[in-house]
């Protein structure tokens, strides 16, 4: 499925080689009307590190190099606005992580050029995509 491999926590030591990278997307704020839900899913689905208690959900992702917060004060996504794509080892591993967990498949793996491509809904009603860019 998605690499797990970084476990890293982040502290003022490391900001500056994991998430403070000039010009890259670093943080990210999910819509949800339940955190603690989402939390448990992006952890479940893909390995997400989780950190904050039952008022502040936030995460890193699989890399490290992301970090955000699910906020309920922002409407949820859906199909409107930016449509961020996760990056999978797998996209056909993912999605059955992502049903099992509770979100929902939107658009079926699909080529794009070399790339595998699918979309899902998460449990709060957001829109992500996936792509791998190996054989499926």
């Amino acid at each position: 499925m998605t690499s797990r491999t970084s476990k890293t926590k982040h502290s003022r030591e490391n900001v500056a080689e994991t998430v403070a990278r000039i010009s890259g997307i670093t943080y990210i704020q999910i819509p949800s009307d339940d955190p603690a839900k989402s939390a448990a899913f992006y952890h479940a689905a893909f390995g997400w590190q989780i950190r904050g208690g039952p008022e502040h959900q936030s995460f890193s992702d699989g890399t490290g190099h992301v970090i955000g917060a699910w906020v309920t004060d922002i409407p949820i996504a859906g199909e409107a606005g930016v449509l961020p794509y996760i990056y999978v080892a797998s996209v056909d591993d993912s999605l059955n992580a992502i049903t099992k967990h509770g979100g929902q498949v939107l658009k079926a793996p699909y080529p794009e050029g070399n790339l595998w491509v699918a979309t899902f809904r998460d449990p709060a009603g957001n829109v992500i995509g996936l792509w791998q860019d190996t054989p499926r």
